[in-house]
């Protein structure tokens, strides 16, 4: 179906948490909840990323998801909520006591649970799977349309699939217009990538996803160490969590990684791309060292290496921004996998190409 999609612009003087009663009231809200409980699909931001949200109790509604971004089916999404009593109507049996441990202290935030799910969920949302991905998010506007529409929301990325997450409005436009009715403009998404995704059935849990919540973070409230999934491969398995089989997050351009730890590095790019349009993204550290390159390198700072939040919040605009502009390959600086840095440094592994 074709849509003649809308932007929505919220204020964002109203886009605080202490302004939750006065969002219900926006007419962009408003016509959003009608939208989902229509069955229809609505673009809203989350502190994370841009989502593409709908009615996660009605397996019609979920299934437009993967139309409308080309999405592989036994990719398995996340359900949103806005009140913790929502879990009444997702999980089966009581939480573990590691999960409720996270959510006390975590939620609303950019935390993932796996879980096991009741029957109201249903399978297209799980890949047929016995468990169920589960999150809060923190952001006043998603609550807020959570809140409104009344149901719990299963929501992806709002982007065309494997193609960089949206942090704007206009990524979602340029990716899904005229696909989805409405698009709900809440500024940028702060903090830049998805979620961290943990998996608590098993009595030691897994990270499956890094993401906004680092490791240490985690470790320091478990009071354990946590180990991270290995990637899928196998074409038969299905994955537990978004992120972890397919390729992701990547630009249409080439992107290649380096970790330009040597000083013959950047003479070794120089010379094996003198023909070519390059763009190095690197930290500001690295950026120093670049002033004299040829015209034909475009240098692109992404943040600073002391500061892998400032760059996890940057990355997928850089690359979208930098795909506009016809390049033969995008070299992205390698980051330290410590704190947020090891969600980034995950991000740009899955968007990289092998040569």
């Amino acid at each position: 179906m074709k849509y003649h999609t809308v932007i929505e612009k919220l204020p964002q003087e109203l886009v605080r948490e202490d302004q939750l009663e006065l969002l219900l009231r926006e007419r962009a809200i408003r016509l959003a909840a009608d939208l989902l409980r229509q069955g229809e699909l609505v673009a809203f931001p989350t502190e994370t990323v841009y989502g593409l949200g709908a009615d996660a109790t009605r397996s019609e509604a979920v299934a437009q998801i993967f139309l409308a971004k080309g999405r592989p089916q036994d990719n398995p999404l996340i359900v949103h909520i806005a009140r913790e009593e929502q879990l009444k109507q997702i999980i089966a049996g009581p939480l573990p006591p590691l999960a409720e441990e996270l959510i006390k202290t975590f939620w609303p935030g950019p935390l993932t649970i796996i879980v096991n799910k009741n029957e109201a969920i249903p399978p297209v949302i799980t890949a047929g799977l016995d468990s169920v991905a589960v999150r809060m998010p923190a952001h006043p506007v998603a609550r807020a349309l959570i809140t409104a529409a009344g149901i719990p929301l299963a929501a992806p990325s709002a982007n065309l699939s494997g193609t960089p997450s949206p942090t704007l409005a206009t990524h979602v436009w340029t990716d899904l217009q005229g696909r989805i009715p409405l698009i709900i403009d809440g500024g940028p998404a702060r903090i830049g990538i998805e979620s961290t995704v943990i998996d608590l059935r098993a009595q030691t849990p897994l990270i499956l996803r890094p993401g906004g919540l680092s490791r240490e973070r985690l470790e320091a409230v478990l009071g354990i160490e946590l180990e991270v999934a290995a990637e899928i491969t196998a074409e038969e398995e299905k994955p537990l969590s978004p992120g972890m089989k397919y390729r992701h997050y990547s630009p249409a351009t080439p992107l290649l990684l380096n970790n330009f730890d040597r000083a013959e590095q950047l003479a070794e790019i120089s010379e094996q791309y003198r023909d070519k349009r390059i763009a190095l993204v690197v930290t500001a550290e690295t950026a120093r060292g670049l002033e004299h390159l040829a015209n034909n390198f475009k240098v692109v700072v992404m943040g600073s290496r002391s500061s892998p939040a400032g760059i996890a919040a940057n990355l997928f605009a850089i690359l979208r921004e930098l795909d506009h502009l016809k390049l033969d390959k995008i070299i992205v600086e390698m980051i330290p996998e410590t704190g947020i840095g090891m969600a980034v440094m995950n991000r740009l592994h899955r968007a990289s190409k092998v040569e």
